[in-house]
């Protein structure tokens, strides 16, 4: 193994290091039984971190709202991503640049503009039409989210439309189909994919969505917003619990989309016939996508059903009594350690003959200086017999 082997490997196992190491120490941190999200030291393997995020009230009204904006985007931004990259490849070139750069504008203003300036807007309809309905925070949310994230869909219009080609609509029409048979028979099931793809980038778009939604939102909360204000309150291991989640919905969408595109790929290549996976009636089976998405979904659901059944109480009862006992002893330590000083200061002090005790020091708690023999004493003018040093009290006035 040479220097330039050892130098690749070191590099990769640092870059997943990197990128993957994060979400596997927040993916167990959601197994542990401490209050606080953390790997070391364990206590308890518990999943009821899992409870609580569902137990959470506030995270799933959030959540049901953002499934609500979401659709409300895919539902209008599409369709107008759609639009936009036609009107574009209809354009001339210098007309086309122009409209693009517009388009494409929004995304390049912060979302905190966006959100401000939808609310300023819309107050101002709401208030100049006397259509109340409209200030809320659903509608505001949806045409908020709608002036940037149309835009991510056109570029994916864009990049598909760049594949197509045009005479096939032209022949259409040629042969006597109408524009709109042409679109829906020809353009449409050419863009199918893009439009599959595209809408799933719009509603992840709109559900992670923060910046503009935290203004026009008002009153109302989407599980973002509900899930930053939580983090603000203190960060506990059900939010690791939730990234457990997205995890492995994550990874269940990829396993599945992975297995369709490579049965894609083998039939469409004609390599199904010759390939031992697609050839065998039963492992060609097990490779279908569906079934791929059936086995996954059943193992991630008897692991779920068995980690339901399973009670840390015992443990976790068995951690607080240790938890407990430490304290204590702490407490016994450090009663032993002021008694110690205590002592050990009583020790050191000398003995006072003071009504207090020598509670102030040399302030008249050390032992009284011996007294001169016959030495007269000196009257004091005070009328209080000098027990307040040389302060006098005024002579009478004659």
């Amino acid at each position: 193994m040479n220097r330039h082997t050892l130098f690749g490997g070191a590099y990769a196992l640092a870059f997943f290091s990197f990128l993957f190491g994060p979400l596997v120490i927040m993916a167990t941190t959601a197994f542990n039984s401490s209050r606080f999200p953390r790997v070391a030291p364990w206590e308890c393997f518990t999943t009821g971190w899992f409870g609580e995020l569902f137990g959470n009230a506030r995270l799933m009204e959030g959540l049901l709202n953002s499934v609500i904006i979401g659709v409300g985007v895919v539902a209008l931004a599409v369709p107008i991503g759609l639009a936009g990259a036609l009107a574009l490849s209809e354009l001339p070139p210098k007309l086309r640049s122009m409209l693009y750069t517009v388009l494409i504008l929004p995304i390049l203003i912060p979302g905190v503009v966006l959100g401000i300036s939808t609310i300023v807007l819309w107050g101002q309809i709401t208030r100049g039409t006397g259509a109340g309905f409209l200030y809320n925070g659903y509608f505001l949310t949806i045409v908020g989210q709608i002036t940037f994230v149309s835009a991510y869909a056109m570029l994916v219009f864009i990049a598909r439309l760049q594949r197509f080609d045009a005479t096939q609509t032209e022949a259409a029409l040629d042969l006597g189909a109408t524009p709109g048979q042409a679109f829906r028979k020809i353009l449409l099931p050419f863009m199918a994919p893009a439009i599959g793809s595209a809408a799933f980038i719009t509603l992840l778009a709109s559900f992670e969505n923060y910046n503009t939604t935290v203004f026009t939102v008002l009153s109302e909360s989407t599980f973002t917003t509900a899930l930053a204000s939580k983090v603000r309150h203190g960060t506990d291991p059900s939010l690791s619990a939730l990234a457990v989640i997205i995890i492995t919905l994550t990874l269940v969408g990829a396993l599945t989309n992975e297995a369709y595109q490579r049965r894609k790929e083998a039939e469409s290549g004609g390599r199904a016939s010759r390939s031992p996976l697609y050839a065998n009636p039963v492992t060609r089976t097990l490779t279908h996508p569906g079934i791929v998405f059936a086995i996954l979904v059943t193992v991630i659901g008897g692991i779920t059903y068995a980690g339901s059944q399973y009670d840390s109480s015992v443990c976790e009862a068995a951690v607080l009594q240790e938890k407990l006992d430490r304290q204590e002893e702490l407490r016994a330590e450090q009663r032993a350690r002021i008694e110690a000083q205590e002592a050990e200061q009583q020790s050191t002090l000398p003995k006072s003959n003071s009504a207090f005790g020598g509670a102030f020091g040399g302030l008249g708690g050390g032992t009284p200086a011996p007294e001169t023999p016959n030495a007269p004493k000196p009257e004091s003018p005070s009328a209080f017999g000098g027990a307040f040093g040389g302060i006098t009290a005024p002579k009478p006035e004659e």
